[in-house]
């Protein structure tokens, strides 16, 4: 998937593996009950997006939310999975501007996927702290 910025999963907290695809990470995710994954993307396409929904069961209401840009923030929940739709702010020094970007997250049982619709947010600190 061209709009994967990174998949990884993690077991107690550490990485344990970057799988390939996403039915790579499906799978390991499955052979590892005690792993979570977090899968990032940017900009996704439509198929990409209805191919991710297959491999995690996310449902079609939050899929559709999810390529929606320009959405208000939210939180719904869907069985097992929450999706949560946020706007991120950001003061840009050099312009004196603030740039406003849209994350959408889905949060299941043993997984994060984080749907990016612009730059910001930059979650590699979060990333970073979560290896802490």
């Amino acid at each position: 998937m061209a709009s994967v910025v990174e998949a990884a999963l993690y077991r107690d907290g550490v990485r344990v593996s970057s799988p390939a695809t996403l039915a790579d990470t499906n799978r390991e995710l499955r052979e590892r009950p005690d792993g979570m994954a977090w899968i990032g993307l940017a900009r996704p396409t439509d198929g990409e997006l209805h191919s991710l929904a297959a491999e995690f069961d996310l449902h079609p209401f939050a899929v559709e939310d999810a390529m929606e840009a320009h959405q208000r923030p939210k939180l719904e929940r869907y069985g097992e999975t929450l999706f949560v739709v946020l706007r991120a702010a950001r003061y840009l020094d050099a312009l004196e501007e603030v740039e406003f970007g849209e994350l959408r997250v889905f949060v299941g049982p043993d997984f994060v996927i984080t749907v990016r619709h612009g730059a910001a947010p930059d979650l590699s600190a979060v990333r970073r702290r979560m290896k802490r």
